[in-house]
Order: C-alpha cells, then sequence, then structure tokens
C-alpha cells in the first residue's frame, strides 16, 4: 500500500468488522485486512488470528447492538506503523466510548497488530 487512501480503506474496512453483524461477512471484513497471525490487544480484551478477531468482534456486537465504530481523526503514519483515533456510537449516534488505535502493518500492508487504548491520556501527577 503506498497511498494514503489506500491506509484509509483498511482502517475503515477493519472498524467496519466491528459493525458487522453477519458473521461470513465479518470474518471476509478481518480476512481483508489482516495478516494470518494478527494480534489486536485492547484494555479489556486479546485475540489472535482471522477467528480470534472475528470472535472479539462478534462478542463486542453482541454487547452494543445497534452501535457503530467511527474514525474520528486522520490517520498519522511513519514506516509500517499508523494510529487513529476513533469513537463507538451508540444508535443515536452518541459517543459511549473513545479512544486511539496504534497499527503495525506486515510486509503485504495488512494489520499484523493493533494496540487500543480508550479515553484521553492520562494526566501528569504534580
Amino acid at each position: 500500500m503506498e497511498t494514503l487512501a489506500a491506509y484509509e480503506r483498511l482502517v475503515d474496512a477493519h472498524l467496519a468488522a466491528y459493525c458487522e453483524p453477519d458473521a461470513a461477512r465479518r470474518l471476509a471484513l478481518v480476512r481483508e485486512t489482516w495478516s494470518v497471525e494478527g494480534r489486536l490487544v485492547d484494555p479489556p480484551l486479546e485475540a489472535r488470528g482471522h477467528a480470534g478477531i472475528a470472535d472479539q468482534a462478534a462478542t463486542l456486537l453482541s454487547q452494543f447492538p445497534g452501535h457503530r465504530f467511527e474514525r474520528t481523526s486522520a490517520l498519522d503514519l511513519h514506516h509500517q506503523f499508523l494510529r487513529y483515533g476513533w469513537r463507538l456510537c451508540n444508535p443515536a449516534g452518541e459517543t459511549v466510548l473513545a479512544g486511539v488505535d496504534f497499527m503495525d502493518l506486515d510486509v503485504d500492508g495488512r494489520i499484523a497488530r493493533v494496540v487500543g487504548f480508550f479515553g484521553a491520556e492520562p494526566a501528569v501527577k504534580a
């Protein structure tokens, strides 16, 4: 992948997998965007491989029915790394959770790893 638009499509397809109610389509989105050995790490969850990541998305869909993930920032990238802000919206469009993901891409331009953080950065203690 060479263009910003291609990276945006990759990230948006990754987020779309977490909004996809159809299990076969969700797994197809994961396979399109993730390397076979991909690893996703969020504060409460960790998943590996296509099936594990698709299962994690299914779990989140069951916990937050009708909700959707949206990218809230442009992509910031260098080398094979990128970051972006996101939010989880309820059916009324209100933000339920927000955070930032850091993504590491493999040599084929697929997602090798995502590390997510929820909320704003913690304040420095005086």
